[in-house]
Order: C-alpha cells, then structure tokens, then sequence
C-alpha cells in the first residue's frame, strides 16, 4: 500500500476499486511528459454523498464540501489508474473545481474547499496548488461538484 494511501485509510477513506468510467468521446487522464492532466469528475452512486442538486438550492455548503471531497477522490482513482502508484505524485499543480449552483449563491470557494483540503492532508505541501472555484448554471446530468486536475509526476 503507498504511503498516500495508508493516509486515506488512517481517514477512514478508500478509493473507487475502480475510477469512474468516462460518459462519452474521452478518458478520465492523459499523461504528456511529468503532467497528468486529469478529467472533470463528478460524485458517483454508492458514494454517500448527492449526487445531484444545485448549492444554494437544494444542497448546502457542508453537503457541497462533501460531495467535492468525494469528486477528489474519484479524480484520484483516475490518477492512480493512469499512473499505478499515488506515490509518484511530486506536486498538485492546479485544480478547477465548478460548481452546480443557485444565481445568488457565492460560497463556491468553501465548497472546493472539501478537494483542496483532502489534496492537502493526503500529500502535505506536494498538494498545495493553484486553483480556481467557479459557479456554473448547471452540470451535465445536474451533479453539484465538478473537478478536474493538472498533477505533476516522477
């Protein structure tokens, strides 16, 4: 077991068995060089957390940090799939996260927040990274959290 994920056991948290399959014409991530430029990933059934629902509507901002921690980690099994260790991983270059959202809602910040902060406590310092937190009108099949990833790998 990697180091990142004995981390992800001590917080009671585990990967997908396997990382979420793409919904059309493209893969969950590409590697070019030292990057791995991972896909948008949204929440998947058995997950615990909604898997559809607008912030600010029907979702709060503690369910949207949630739902936003379980999209990190399917963007991690993502990551693991294409590269076969986590450990590789030497930094979280950027991370974009879009939220499904109500017209006055404006807590997107908060709700990434529940992606960066995992980054952060599965790989130290190597996770802090440059990100963007952005509402959008709606997510395709009305998920609330979309993710995607830039990494930077050995």
């Amino acid at each position: 077991m990697s180091l990142v994920e004995e981390r992800l056991h001590a917080l009671g948290l585990r990967l997908p068995e396997t990382p979420p399959r793409p919904v059309a014409n493209y893969v969950g991530a590409v590697r070019t060089g030292n990057l791995v430029f991972v896909s948008g990933h949204g929440p998947s059934r058995g997950q615990d957390v909604p898997t559809r629902g607008k912030l600010g509507r029907e979702l709060t901002v503690e369910q949207g940090y949630a739902v936003a921690r379980a999209v990190c980690l399917n963007c991690l099994a993502s990551l693991k799939a294409e590269l076969g260790d986590l450990d590789r991983v030497t930094r979280i270059v950027k991370l974009l996260g879009m939220v499904n959202c109500a017209d006055d809602f404006g807590e997107q910040p908060k709700v990434i927040n529940g992606a960066s902060d995992l980054l952060v406590e599965l790989f130290g310092e190597r996770g802090r990274h440059a990100r963007s937190a952005v509402g959008m009108a709606a997510l395709p099949f009305g998920i609330p959290v979309e993710i995607e990833m830039v990494v930077e790998v050995s």
